[in-house]
C-alpha cells in the first residue's frame, strides 16, 4: 500500500474519508465485518470508485491501523528530562490508542510502514540513540514488542475470559497456589505500567 503512488480524488470520494469510514466500521463490528463492498456502501459510492483508492481489503486495514497510530502523540521534547520519560510517554499513547480500537490488536502481525507508526518509530530510535544506545533495534524492538503483546493479551482475555478464571483457580488452590492467590486476570493499567518500568530499568542498566 505505501510503495504505490497515491492517486488524486474521484468525485467527491478522498482517501481520508475512506480511511475515516473504515474505521468507524471496523470500530462498530470488527474486522469481520469488514468488506470492500460493505465499505463502499457505507460511503454512499461504488465498488469501482472506492477501487480508484485501495486495492484490497489488506490495503483498508493497513491505512485504518496507521490511522489509528495518529492517535498516539509524540513527547514533547523537555532539556534535562531522562530519556525513558518520553519514551514511557509514547509507549503509553501507543497502547492508549490501540485499546480505543480492540480490532487493532488483531491485525498488529502486519509491517507497520505507514508514515504514522514510522514517525513514532522514529522518535523512539531517535530518543533511544540520543540515550546512548549505539544499536537501538533490539530496545526499540522489545519496547514494541512488550506494547503489542500487552495489548493484545488484554484484548483476547477481556473478549474470552474476564474474571472468571481466577474463580476457577481459586477453587482449585490445592494445585496452583500461586496462581490462586495472585490471580491471571490482572489490574490491566497498573500490571502494564509496573511491567514497563522494569523494562526500561532493565534497559538502562544495560545502558550503563
Amino acid at each position: 500500500m505505501w510503495s504505490r503512488p497515491r492517486k488524486v480524488p474521484r468525485q467527491t470520494l478522498t482517501l481520508e474519508r475512506i480511511v475515516a469510514e473504515a474505521v468507524a466500521l471496523l470500530d462498530e463490528e470488527g474486522v469481520t465485518r469488514l468488506t470492500m463492498r460493505r465499505l463502499a456502501e457505507r460511503l454512499g459510492t461504488g465498488s469501482t470508485t472506492l477501487y480508484w483508492h485501495v486495492t484490497t481489503k489488506e490495503d483498508v486495514l493497513d491505512l485504518a491501523l496507521d490511522e489509528v497510530f495518529a492517535e498516539a502523540p509524540l513527547p514533547a521534547a523537555r532539556p534535562g528530562e531522562p530519556w525513558h520519560e518520553p519514551v514511557r510517554a509514547l509507549m503509553e499513547g501507543w497502547r492508549s490508542a490501540l485499546l480505543r480500537h480492540p480490532w487493532s490488536a488483531t491485525v498488529l502481525d502486519r509491517p507497520l510502514l505507514g508514515p504514522n507508526a514510522l514517525t513514532r518509530t522514529e522518535f523512539l530510535f531517535q530518543t533511544l540513540i540520543a540515550a546512548g544506545f549505539a544499536a537501538p533495534g533490539a530496545a526499540a524492538h522489545s519496547l514494541a514488542g512488550f506494547v503489542t503483546g500487552s495489548v493484545i493479551s488484554q484484548v483476547t482475555w477481556q473478549r474470552r475470559a474476564g474474571e472468571e478464571v481466577d474463580v476457577f483457580l481459586r477453587e482449585r488452590a490445592g494445585g496452583w497456589p500461586a496462581l490462586a492467590a495472585h490471580g491471571l486476570a490482572p489490574d490491566w493499567d497498573a500490571t502494564f505500567a509496573e511491567g514497563l518500568g522494569y523494562l526500561l530499568a532493565g534497559m538502562d542498566q544495560a545502558r550503563r
